[in-house]
């Protein structure tokens, strides 16, 4: 059946004066229209540094004041579902606007900083206008956004992130999925931008991070190890070959596990290092007090007797609650996940165990993120990863995928760069024992 843009009142009668065809805009477009309108009344308030050019069919607008050196940002606004998008979800409709393309942007990274930046007045100025219009947008977003194309993709872009060749494509070769450490020989943490990337700082980087977790565990020839959240095997490796442990490593990943696995046995550490498909709450009562010391970075779980070593990303105190509303990282990247503060973490290891020595590696996040950019632009195909997701085949679902990878380093690199979030290495040892030789 023929679709009929505008509605035609009969002629003749009470109605003889409309005899023209009046045009009806859909309830989407005067929904964005709407959102449009609220969003760029607002944005004067809420842009106090930096400067904003927002572009769509209907013009160009400008924000903030221009200067030397202030941060400038460029969006083009290509689908107005942007508008309602940037209403509903504030950064988490703008992270989705990014991933399927409604709007572009040359400098994601200078974009995080923006948002940062004014990030009291983009939030207070448009949950003020968000409230003003929530009742009458809110019933339909999910009708005319929810259900859309563009939707589905984000649905389905949300569960592909556990390919090895993903990860191969950006990690360095200990594959280790956390901060590097950067020291005088990469440069130190701004290396990259004031000397240029090298071949192999990566690599040198996570050695100096894996080495550091180990010499604070007080790990020595024949002890027993257990590690939360294996990764690829890199931590692992480096115990049983130069430290001479044993290790119980814990993943939740089939295909961690499975590569490393192979990882292990073409080290020749098959009977130094048992990967366990395991729940850490399925931990066997066999295992209490069976280890001389714990490790987990980037996974937070219950250490179990033993010295231990946490290093994982967290809110600062002043940001910290027990209760995180979803953004893009707990959406896409780590569902049901909650940052903790280091004083959190301290106060639910202080029944069993002592604190030691914290160490806020924030600084050296930024770089870690900027060289995963790099290597993953470099790298990653869309051939490489559809092979284990054939979905990826479709081009707009393969672009949408690797915009989500650049926008969480974009999004995180701006985040510890500007104390928005930060890293926090802990060191506990159990009630009874000594500091290390001082006497």
């Amino acid at each position: 059946m023929a679709s009929h843009p505008c509605v035609s009142f009969p002629s003749g009668g009470a109605l003889s004066p409309f005899r023209r065809a009046v045009s009806i805009p859909s309830p989407r477009s005067w929904l964005a229209s709407l959102a449009r309108q609220s969003i760029l009344a607002a944005l004067p308030h809420a842009i106090l540094h930096g400067y904003l050019i927002l572009d769509d069919d209907e013009g160009s607008h400008a924000f903030g004041i221009k200067q030397k050196d202030v941060n400038f940002v460029h969006i083009k606004v290509v689908n107005d579902n942007f508008w309602l998008r940037l209403m509903l979800s504030g950064d988490l409709g703008f992270s989705e606007a990014y991933m399927i393309g409604d709007i572009e942007l040359l400098d994601l990274r200078a974009a995080m900083n923006l948002w940062l930046e004014n990030q009291a007045g983009m939030e207070d100025t448009l949950s003020s206008t968000y409230s003003r219009i929530t009742s009458t947008i809110s019933g339909f977003y999910n009708s005319f956004l929810g259900q859309s194309k563009s939707n589905a993709r984000l649905n389905v872009i949300a569960s592909y992130d556990q390919s090895n060749e993903l990860f191969k494509a950006f990690l360095s070769k200990e594959m280790m999925y956390s901060c590097a450490l950067w020291g005088e020989s990469e440069g130190g943490v701004r290396g990259d931008l004031e000397l240029g990337p090298t071949p192999g700082d990566l690599e040198a980087a996570q050695h100096r991070k894996i080495h550091h977790v180990l010499r604070q565990a007080r790990v020595k020839p024949g002890d027993r190890v257990l590690e939360f959240g294996s990764g690829w095997g890199g931590l692992a490796i480096q115990a049983a070959a130069t430290y001479g442990c044993t290790v119980d490593t814990l993943t939740l990943s089939i295909e961690q596990k499975t590569l490393a696995e192979e990882r292990i046995a073409a080290a020749g550490l098959s009977d130094k290092i048992t990967v366990h498909f395991m729940d850490y709450r399925d931990i066997p009562t066999s295992w209490e007090h069976a280890f001389d010391a714990f490790v987990s970075v980037e996974m937070l779980e219950h250490p179990h007797g033993a010295t231990a070593v946490v290093s994982a990303s967290t809110f600062p105190e002043s940001r910290y609650s027990s209760y995180q509303a979803e953004d893009f990282m707990r959406k896409y990247m780590w569902p049901n996940s909650c940052l903790p503060s280091a004083s959190a973490l301290i106060q639910a290891a202080a029944p069993h165990f002592n604190l030691e020595r914290v160490e806020n590696h924030a600084a050296h996040y930024p770089r870690t993120l900027r060289e995963w950019g790099r290597r993953l632009e470099q790298n990653l195909t869309q051939d490489l990863v559809s092979k284990d997701y054939p979905g990826l085949w479709d081009d707009r679902s393969y672009t949408a995928f690797k915009k989500k990878w650049m926008y969480l380093f974009a999004y995180a690199g701006a985040g510890f760069a500007k104390g928005y979030i930060t890293c926090h290495m802990l060191t506990f040892i159990r009630e009874n024992d000594v500091p290390e030789l001082c006497d």
